[in-house]
């Protein structure tokens, strides 16, 4: 394996198609397994299952922006071809990260009482269960946190076929060891403790490519100077860390205290499906952020500002039709999918969330660009402002409109987010854009608009039409769309990347 570092558009588009194959295909594996799973241990275990992984989640704050932090001064280490600091960077980065996964195991111990007892509303059967999913969880923090650096050093190195190859199977287990649960009848904690297991042997994985691609990792080289480096970097992105899991998941404790842990289930469902469409910007800021650092350290501000505002174009032209067509037949999706019940009671919740999910794709850049150039600070500030307003608001809404509420408070805040930090990429960095960009970009919005009244007009006038004529409609609809994209949006320079891609 070779350690230095390109970065060109051929090699960002194919690291991007391995991210998004690597994103797609677990979530196919979920699509299908979810209502079996579902099925197999009940509303209220479901419900327990996913509050318990967000918590998981939510305890990645030890990590505190190291991860983040490895990816970071590796790739600018390789963009400086200075290989011989990647070892010191690593090991000084997984030091941190055991040390405070303890801590974190430690914490998530003594609290689990109290959530299991008084936080969350379990009924009495599932209360031991609870208790022990909770415990189990404890012993994984460290072992998620250190997963970080170790992927983090592939991600620097912009391998993303490795990554993938270990990232496809890992995250496909975490739906179908529960599927396997509830076929065999495990109860809960027997579940959790597989998945565990699961994320220790990606972890050994990973261990074992980032020796092969940097032997220097073989001998632990850690040392004070990276110390100080990495938590400089890394402290505005654990803020972030530790303010984001709340402001994506307080929505879904709220519900479950003060609806039910059912409730959750019709929120969480939905919720689930439609933001699994994040990994398309996923995908591509997971190629972008080192790429953002590495530009940015040798001072290649101009393709900085080209690969934003492509991407920016991409995920428009990706995700746009497909949050409309979700956000106009999301009765009929629902209905579908997992039934008449979650249909009338769900299909608020994923018009709404289909909305924030277009609108915080695109903030994906912005957010990658600042982190990249070394102002974290600056998304983290922000966290902070918005979880002020946002708890509050969402308290208000979930008391007096239930799930939808929590869909609206969800929605507002991301657009929120996504209005300060392209201000900021705008004013404080001074990332300028030029005309011609611009307008290709408010080109594909102002036909976003369009296909989106089209398909409300023909989904309220076409409802006795039958299914399979609506979907003829829809998909016509959909090649005129991108159609117009070619001729009008897309540039040569984009046509020619895209049928690479295809090819």
């Amino acid at each position: 394996m070779k350690n230095d570092l390109k970065i060109d558009e051929k090699i960002l588009a194919r690291n991007t198609t391995f991210n998004l194959i690597g994103q797609i295909i677990p979530i196919g594996v979920a699509v299908i397994s979810i209502p079996f799973i579902l099925r197999g241990i009940g509303t209220e275990r479901f419900g327990l299952l996913s509050i318990a992984l967000i918590v998981l989640s939510y305890f990645m704050v030890f990590d505190l922006g190291l991860g983040r932090a490895t990816v970071k001064f590796v790739a600018e280490a390789l963009s400086k071809n200075e290989v011989e600091n990647v070892s010191k960077i690593v090991w000084s980065a997984v030091t941190i990260q055991i040390i405070f996964g303890v801590f974190g195991a430690i914490i998530l111990v003594g609290i689990t009482p109290v959530l299991v007892n008084h936080v969350l509303k379990i009924s009495p059967e599932f209360l031991k269960e609870a208790r022990f999913v909770f415990y189990l969880l404890a012993f994984a923090v460290p072992i998620i946190l250190v997963n970080g650096s170790f992927s983090g050093v592939l991600e620097a190195s912009q391998r993303f076929d490795l990554i993938n190859a270990v990232k496809i199977p890992n995250n496909c287990l975490t739906f179908l060891l529960p599927l396997i649960g509830a076929i065999l009848k495990f109860n809960l904690p027997i579940i959790v403790l597989m998945i565990i297991i699961a994320r220790f042997l990606a972890l050994a994985i990973y261990f074992i490519l980032s020796i092969r691609l940097f032997p220097h990792l073989k001998k632990y080289s850690g040392s004070y100077s990276n110390f100080r480096q990495l938590f400089s970097f890394g402290g505005w992105v654990m803020v972030s860390s530790l303010v984001s899991p709340i402001l994506a998941y307080f929505d879904r404790f709220l519900i479950g205290s003060i609806i039910s842990m059912t409730a959750v289930t019709y929120y969480t469902a939905p919720y689930e499906a439609v933001t699994r469409l994040l990994i398309i910007p996923a995908s591509l800021t997971m190629t972008l952020f080192p790429a953002f650092s590495a530009l940015n350290a040798i001072k290649e501000i101009e393709r900085v500002r080209l690969l934003f505002i492509q991407s920016l174009k991409y995920v428009f032209l990706l995700l746009g039709p497909i949050t409309i067509i979700i956000g106009v037949f999301s009765n009929e999706i629902l209905h579908i999918w997992l039934g008449a019940d979650f249909a009338s009671k769900s299909s608020i919740v994923l018009k709404i969330i289909a909305l924030g999910v277009l609108i915080n794709s695109v903030a994906h850049f912005p957010f990658a660009l600042l982190q990249g150039v070394g102002r974290p600070d600056i998304p983290a500030k922000f966290h902070l402002i918005e979880m002020i307003f946002y708890i509050g608001i969402v308290i208000y809404l979930v008391n007096n409109y239930g799930i939808n509420g929590a869909a609206i408070a969800w929605t507002l805040r991301i657009s929120a987010d996504a209005l300060l930090l392209f201000i900021s990429v705008l004013k404080i960095y001074k990332l300028k854009l030029n005309l011609a960009n611009s307008r290709e970009v408010l080109w594909l919005i102002v036909s976003l608009i369009a296909f989106g009244a089209v398909n409300y007009i023909f989904k309220i006038l076409g409802h006795q039409l039958g299914l399979p004529v609506q979907i003829t409609f829809i998909v016509a609809f959909l090649i005129l769309f991108f159609w117009f994209v070619w001729l009008r949006v897309l540039d040569v320079k984009d046509r020619k990347l895209i049928l690479k891609i295809i090819r």
